[in-house]
């Protein structure tokens, strides 16, 4: 990186990856700048809010499944921060619910939602976050790295650049991007990238003007051989559902999810209705009062890049970051990943 002051950093995305980044960056002399291409910061573990109801709708919570998670979870405040006491049970491909035979584990989220997770990291930092700015190409050149987004702006230069989109994307991005040299490198890191394999998830939000009363927060289908993959009552987490209602969250199976990607909102949610009436055995359900949807085309990793084809575009301050770099699709994987790389660049300065 530059030997100036302060080197020059840019993070494509802003989602858990960039934010972990961002926070290990944030006593280093590095100037961060991240271009994300939505309203909001956190990639999929972020919250809607709609007629009094917080709702996370893509990750569902934070696992603490090693020391270092629990010590940042805490180093970011206890103030609003939840644990979903209730456990997860599995069923199976004919819907037979069994209950949980697993140890449970501390399930974690914010009574504001899940994205005060990014919210927080990137708070305690100076990084420049650019909403609603969507890149298109980027350029290596003498003074450092050139970044054009869609609506003909350009960002930079910058000594380094971190990819963080899914692989697809940014697989994408590296099509659109010009080295000084070192061609073969960029093409085999495209390869590499575009090798990733991804599921594609749908998932519809159920409103309910009643309470529905089980022993467990959520279900996971575990045969993967249900329609729905991911069933989870939103009213087990503090501050999220006023009394008297529930919200599910259902995220649906990846061969339904993407037979109906495109299937109105309305057909789409009075299809999953039904299904969730059957699984949860309560007719009521068939029969929500709001729905909200959001489609996750590349939704979870199913393996990881190859980091020996990824790892030369560092020589040009190229680098890539997120859950499917390490073949995980959970939260905490993305931002471990982001926090590693950060540790990587700090070296570096």
């Amino acid at each position: 990186m530059s030997t100036d002051d302060e080197s020059r950093l840019c993070i494509v995305g802003a989602g858990l990856a960039a934010a972990g980044m961002a926070d290990a960056l944030s006593d280093e002399p590095v100037s961060v700048t991240a271009l994300e291409k939505s309203r909001g910061v956190g990639g999929r573990a972020a919250t809607r809010r709609r007629d009094g109801c917080r709702y996370d709708h893509g990750a569902n919570y934070i696992k603490d499944s090693d020391e270092r998670t629990r010590e940042l979870l805490t180093s970011l405040g206890a103030d609003g921060l939840v644990d979903i006491d209730a456990p997860v049970w599995p069923f199976d491909g004919e819907g037979t619910i069994s209950e949980s035979q697993r140890p449970e584990s501390h399930k974690w989220t914010w009574e504001v939602g899940i994205t005060q997770l990014a919210k927080r990291l990137f708070g305690r930092t100076d990084a420049d976050i650019r909403k609603e700015t969507r890149v298109d190409e980027l350029e290596e050149g003498q003074s450092g790295w050139t970044i054009s987004d869609t609506d003909g702006a350009t960002h930079g230069p910058f000594d380094a650049v971190v990819l963080t989109p899914p692989a697809p994307q940014t697989a994408d991005l590296l099509r659109a991007t010009e080295l000084v040299d070192g061609d073969g490198d960029l093409a085999a890191a495209t390869d590499a990238v575009d090798q990733v394999p991804y599921r594609t998830i749908r998932s519809l939000m159920l409103h309910y003007p009643f309470e529905i009363d089980r022993p467990y927060y959520a279900l996971v289908n575990d045969d993967r051989d249900h329609d729905i993959g991911w069933l989870a009552r939103e009213s087990c987490k503090p501050g999220h559902i006023p009394d008297g209602e529930e919200l599910l969250v259902v995220q649906m199976a990846p061969d339904w999810s993407t037979a109906n990607y495109d299937k109105p909102v309305d057909d789409a949610a009075s299809e999953v209705a039904a299904k969730a009436a059957r699984l949860l055995d309560d007719d009521r359900l068939t029969e929500p009062n709001w729905v909200d949807d959001q489609g996750w085309r590349y939704a979870l990793p199913d393996a990881g890049v190859d980091s020996e084809a990824v790892e030369p575009l560092e020589a040009h301050g190229l680098y890539v970051a997120g859950d499917w770099v390490v073949g995980e699709p959970r939260a905490h994987e993305a931002l471990w990943c982001g926090v590693d790389v950060g540790k990587r660049l700090a070296a570096t300065v």
